[in-house]
């Protein structure tokens, strides 16, 4: 395959970093090019200028919820569309320049969200330590080996020594050993695939004005049709104290009956509804939805409508 017809794939890197894990769980991506990226909206500008086919990013963490930075740029970066989510288990190691011990730490680098699941650990070894916030899990450590951070140490993922020449100070330092990072790939607006049975819609959706009961109203657009939510997060628009959009996650495609409709309700309801794509779920779970919510049924009732309006008599 020449360089012409390969895809690029856009990631956070630099190497080493558990987004690029992600990336190596897309079969279609590996043998591929693979270019490294600063930041999510580089990431997905990437995308929509076709600089990149597509890109891994970070939307949601098990211990620290949302990532917001990704959850934004979603929300304001038209042109794409998620195809696909991925796990991956998440751990942590300590590092250092060599030589250093771990009494000598007083100064931790490391990304605000892998910070946030090491501190219990943090607190109870290094109580006095302070926390230098990192651009991702490895810049973490480069930093380190180039000279370009002033921290004594850094939390880092557990391959990093594979990459760089670093001490290992500690391990297994993070507080949830159960802990989990879900990554989606990114690409430009396609149609969505074909439903699999175990699938996820994910949707942006504003809230017409403030009111009482205004929320309830959009989540009974999913309660009345059987379908569960997986997420539901919250994020400041940004135009007005107290306006917010809602960031969620529906068990279900696009294709299924119920799915679509509760998606025509949202359309009548909210003044801006952002469909981010329906793909398979990463644990390849079904989805079981009781009877009543069943593709059948919404035809029926469509059919049995269509047959009032056109006069025919009720069987």
């Amino acid at each position: 395959m020449t360089t012409a017809e390969r895809r690029t794939y856009s990631y956070l890197g630099p190497a080493g970093t558990f987004t690029e894990a992600a990336l190596r769980q897309v079969p279609e991506a590996r043998g591929q090019i693979w270019h490294p990226v600063r930041n999510v909206g580089e990431a997905l500008s990437g995308v929509v200028s076709g600089r990149s086919d597509a890109a891994m990013i970070a939307i949601e963490n098990s211990v620290d919820g949302g990532v917001s930075t990704a959850q934004d740029a979603l929300a304001t970066m038209p042109g794409v569309r998620i195809v696909g989510e991925y796990l991956v288990p998440v751990n942590f190691v300590l590092v250092g320049r060599r030589g250093t011990r771990l009494g000598d730490v007083s100064l931790v680098a490391a990304h605000p969200v892998a910070y946030a699941q090491c501190l219990q650990w943090l607190t109870a070894t290094l109580p006095e330590h302070s926390h230098l916030p990192a651009a991702s899990n490895v810049a973490s450590a480069v930093g380190l080996v180039d000279g370009s951070s002033d921290a004594d140490a850094a939390i880092a993922p557990p391959g990093i020594l594979d990459h760089y020449d670093l001490d290992l100070l500690a391990e297994d330092i993070g507080d949830n050993s159960r802990a989990v990072t879900r990554f989606v790939l990114v690409a430009r607006t396609v149609a969505p695939p074909a439903p699999t049975g175990a699938d996820k819609t994910s949707l942006i959706v504003e809230l017409p004005e403030e009111y009482p009961g205004a929320l309830m109203e959009l989540l009974e657009q999913f309660a009345t049709r059987g379908i569960n939510l997986s997420m539901l997060a919250s994020r400041p628009i940004g135009d007005a104290l107290g306006r917010y959009r809602f960031v969620i996650d529906a068990d279900g495609h696009i294709h299924d009956e119920r799915v679509a409709d509760a998606m025509l309700g949202l359309r009548r309801f909210s003044p801006r509804v952002i469909y981010l794509g329906s793909y398979p779920r990463a644990d390849r779970q079904v989805v079981h939805y009781p009877d009543r919510y069943s593709d059948d049924v919404f035809v029926e009732a469509r059919d049995w409508l269509r047959g009032l309006l056109s006069g025919a008599p009720e069987s």
